[in-house]
């Protein structure tokens, strides 16, 4: 099994990204205002050099938001992680709290 790069997962990415737009007949200029970027922006998404935000607003413009949970899903707290999360148990109570407005009873 080869191991990809991060600079080759990114072309992969990239030429996805092309490839989408492409099958929906749009042209980068096209994306670009979809998108609210620049064409050469697009371009450089293309190339896989593009920054999160952008991968992002593209991936919006193409209609493609949904294959996000399959890129990275959604991940739940491990049993562990929640163990440090809640910290330690309450040993005692501490007790009722009166208002300082509060009358004191009447014994």
């Amino acid at each position: 099994m080869t191991v990809k790069t991060p600079s080759a997962y990114a072309e992969e990415i990239g030429t996805r990204l092309k490839q989408a737009r492409l099958n929906r007949d749009l042209t980068q200029a096209d994306v670009a205002r979809l998108a609210g970027v620049a064409r050469k922006t697009v371009i450089n998404a293309e190339k896989g050099k593009a920054q999160l935000e952008v991968l992002i607003a593209i991936l919006m413009a193409l209609d493609l938001t949904s294959q996000l949970e399959l890129f990275i899903p959604t991940q739940e707290i491990s049993p562990l992680q929640l163990a440090k999360l809640q910290g330690k148990k309450r040993q005692r109570a501490s007790g009722k709290r009166t208002d300082a407005n509060e009358e004191p009873p009447a014994w």
